[in-house]
């Protein structure tokens, strides 16, 4: 059908040996599929390393900052989007240039049992540098700002890449058609119905949460699928799915007035379909 199964990472580490990180509750379910579809002939050995790693999330301006005082390794030329083996503290572990708040950043692997080492080390280093410990709500706030969707919110069985506004990510040129190109192709061909967006409440005194009824001039055309208080951008925001009856085009989304039904309140929205907060992602890229 084309649509989605998961949402995961995948970096490789050798030629033939690859790291994926998938969220907590698909682990089964992803090491099961991904068993499922591996071909006769092919040899595949998948080996659960969940329960020996835990994973640090260092973000923000100064994350480069922090990580050149614990480590000798050489972040300058660190690119986004990559990963390698780095050390900390003595600590052998796999550092990943990738973000989920929008912000300059590394997801750092580390063997549990060294975690805490790490973590102090971390803590220590930027402190002075205004380091804090930030949680889900955090995370959740910052990665609506971006844009950023979430798998079982955003993304589920019943979206597509092209409605969900992910299609860059699709290997259209692939030797080997992925499963569900020619769903895709024929969606792609016919236009969608249905285009994810990006909205900021006009009112920063709203309070949204999820599953609030999306209005374009009058006609309700959807509902948010996950909503939070922007901080950066001082108001709320949220992702949600843009219905209609025939082909949506990007004219129709930015043209319409949206308001956004929050405990019975009609209130002002302003839709993008791009991210509200860093756009041209230079934050990210820095």
């Amino acid at each position: 059908r084309g649509t989605f199964e998961s949402d995961l990472s995948v970096m490789r580490t050798r030629e033939d040996s690859f790291y994926i990180v998938s969220s907590s509750a698909q682990r089964i379910r992803d090491a099961n599929w991904i068993l499922q579809h591996v071909e006769p002939q092919q040899q595949v050995d998948l080996i659960d390393v969940t329960d020996e790693l835990s994973v640090i999330g260092l973000m923000g301006p100064n994350s480069r900052q922090i990580l050149t005082r614990v480590s000798d390794d050489d972040f300058a030329t660190f690119a986004f989007g990559t990963s390698r083996k780095i050390c900390i503290q003595g600590v052998g572990l796999r550092a990943a240039r990738i973000t989920y708040v929008g912000e300059l950043g590394w997801e750092l692997h580390v063997p549990g049992d060294d975690a805490a080492t790490v973590y102090d080390a971390i803590c220590e280093a930027g402190q002075e540098l205004g380091l804090v410990d930030a949680g889900h709500y955090a995370v959740n706030s910052l990665r609506l700002e971006k844009g950023y969707r979430a798998w079982g919110a955003d993304l589920t069985p019943d979206d597509t890449p092209l409605e969900a506004g992910l299609s860059f990510a699709l290997a259209w040129d692939k030797e080997i058609p992925f499963i569900g190109k020619d769903a895709l192709l024929k969606q792609r061909e016919e236009g969608l119905c249905k285009r994810m967006v990006s909205f900021v409440v006009k009112d920063p005194d709203q309070t949204l949460w999820h599953d609030e009824p999306i209005y374009r001039d009058g006609v309700c055309v959807g509902y948010t699928s996950s909503a939070a208080y922007g901080h950066t951008l001082a108001a709320p925001v949220a992702l949600g799915y843009v219905r209609w009856h025939q082909p949506i085009s990007r004219r129709f989304i930015l043209d319409g007035n949206y308001e956004i039904d929050v405990a019975g309140e009609r209130v002002p929205a302003t839709a993008h379909l791009k991210a509200p907060y860093d756009a041209k992602r230079d934050k990210i890229l820095g």
